[in-house]
């Protein structure tokens, strides 16, 4: 007996492959522009509010505009001024050394938190700590540091009280060149803490659990259980963070504006400070934006050191 199928002419057969393929391919369109018109609010926040201002700097680095006059063409002059400028070399010092006090004391006091906090099998706790972590994260940063700027103080601030109790010299937190940059990493620390935290905890908490109880089968235990087992485990989520953290970090601008003005003298002044102060507080937006482009490179050129390096360290699971 002979089906239907195979005495039924070819053309047929060809019509009913591309009626079904033209459905399947319209299907897959109509998915398509689902997927862009959800995409679309986000794709024009992106256009209008980072890529529209970026090329509007970057016009406005080739000209002198104080905002009284029309704009004047200048071409390079910006830049040059930029690169011999000395006081951007020692806005660039003071961001580098922020970035590596804050991002190591976030990245290894996170972890370590994380840690012991995932341990805790008691859920009230848990919820307490995370909470407790994460709040200051919720805080605006200018509260932040008008508030630890009051406990830095060097007479009556509480941190100073409290080393007089145990036997210590005041501290000059805020007005010696030699710690002022300490006390405004910690305050940054201790308000960015709390996002890190949760970025180590949710990697944590998806690392697999068999991979975990061989090892302590196999008799890694402690210390070595961390370097060997989960560190190597958890480097996607480092990455992450890291990544992360330094782009922010790079961008420092609340708590040595509001704590210290960018004092005593420049020592505690950042390339974002600068560019405040070229923008709106010498009218020379030409200028700032030169700076803020250079900034840019510099956050580009970090993060791309960053990735390329991940190649030899982050394993993928």
């Amino acid at each position: 007996m002979v089906s239907k199928t195979a005495t039924q002419p070819p053309q047929r057969n060809i019509i009913r492959r591309w009626l079904a393929a033209d459905t399947l391919s319209g299907i897959k369109r109509q998915r398509a522009i689902l997927g862009y018109l959800f995409l679309l609010p986000t794709i024009i926040g992106l256009v209008v509010f980072i890529v529209g201002p970026m090329i509007g700097s970057l016009a406005l680095s080739l000209y002198k505009w104080n905002v009284f006059r029309p704009p004047e063409f200048i071409g390079l002059d910006n830049f040059e001024r930029l690169f011999s400028d000395a006081r951007i070399l020692v806005g660039y010092r003071n961001t580098a050394i922020l970035v590596v006090m804050t991002v190591s004391l976030l990245e290894v006091l996170a972890f370590t938190l994380a840690m012991l906090v995932h341990k805790i099998s008691n859920r009230f706790l848990s919820t307490f700590f995370r909470t407790a972590y994460f709040l200051p994260v919720l805080l605006s940063g200018a509260a932040t540091a008008v508030t630890l700027g009051y406990l830095f103080h060097y007479d009556f601030g509480v941190i100073n009280y409290y080393l007089g109790m145990i036997g210590i010299e005041k501290i000059k937190w805020l007005i010696s060149s030699d710690v002022v940059l300490i006390a405004i990493a910690l305050t940054t620390v201790w308000r960015n803490l709390g996002f890190t935290f949760i970025i180590y905890l949710g990697g944590i908490a998806s690392l697999p659990t068999e991979v975990l109880e061989a090892a302590e089968v196999d008799g890694a235990r402690g210390l070595q259980r961390i370097t060997r087992i989960i560190l190597p485990l958890l480097s996607p989520t480092i990455l992450f963070a890291s990544v992360t953290d330094i782009i922010k970090m790079l961008q420092f601008f609340d708590e040595p504006f509001i704590m210290t003005r960018g004092g005593p003298g420049d020592s505690s002044r950042t390339v974002v400070m600068m560019m405040y102060e070229s923008g709106f507080g010498n009218l020379e937006f030409g200028y700032a934006s030169a700076i803020a482009l250079s900034l840019f490179i510099v956050i580009l050129g970090v993060t791309g050191v960053q990735f390329y390096l991940s190649k030899r360290w982050v394993f993928y699971r």
